[in-house]
């Protein structure tokens, strides 16, 4: 079987405490992304609100919320669907007794293809991470030709801190692992 070639676009902006406002911001460049050609959209962790995570508040918690029905991802879902591009959605999620950095991967047809909770939790001077977030506990499935088969450890990957307004081309071949990271916002 031949590999295809998919243009990736990985987006990163300023947020802001106003979540509409964010959650607007990332639609505007996923559509901007889409025009110049991108079938895999990347927008930043955690995008819905600022990095909360310089400091250890208990308040924050309340960004939190379960993953069935989460609203971002209800909306990333429609505007997948629309353009017909895959985008993975970073989200804070509260689950039982438990929070997670998590990404929902939204396929090109709108069809969430499950859940990703990550595993490597940084902790040290503006990156308070252990504080908020538990350790994934739900490992990379395969789908859509992309694999996020992982052997080393998260952090040794790399990780798009600029944004990247031009679609990069990729080639995929189904023997490979691909890994689809969640772009870590910058400071």
């Amino acid at each position: 079987m031949e590999g295809r070639n998919v243009s990736v676009a990985a987006l990163q902006f300023a947020c802001s405490d106003d979540i509409s406002v964010n959650v607007s911001s990332a639609e505007r460049l996923v559509r901007t992304a889409h025009k110049k050609g991108a079938n895999i959209i990347l927008i930043q962790e955690l995008f819905e609100g600022y990095y909360f995570c310089q400091a250890q508040r208990e308040d924050f918690f309340q960004r939190a919320k379960p993953y069935k029905g989460h609203p971002i991802i209800v909306r990333m879902q429609k505007l997948a669907k629309e353009l017909e591009v895959v985008i993975p959605v970073s989200f804070f999620e509260a689950a039982n007794n438990a929070h997670f950095n998590s990404v929902a991967v939204i396929d090109a047809d709108g069809t969430d293809l499950g859940l990703y909770r990550k595993s490597h939790i940084p902790d040290g001077p503006g990156y308070e991470e252990k504080f908020y977030f538990n350790p994934g506990d739900t490992g990379f499935k395969e789908s859509v030709g992309i694999s996020g088969s992982q052997r080393q450890p998260e952090q040794w990957y790399f990780k798009v801190q600029r944004y990247c307004f031009t679609p990069q081309q990729l080639a995929l071949n189904p023997k490979m692992k691909v890994l689809i990271l969640v772009i870590i916002g910058s400071e």
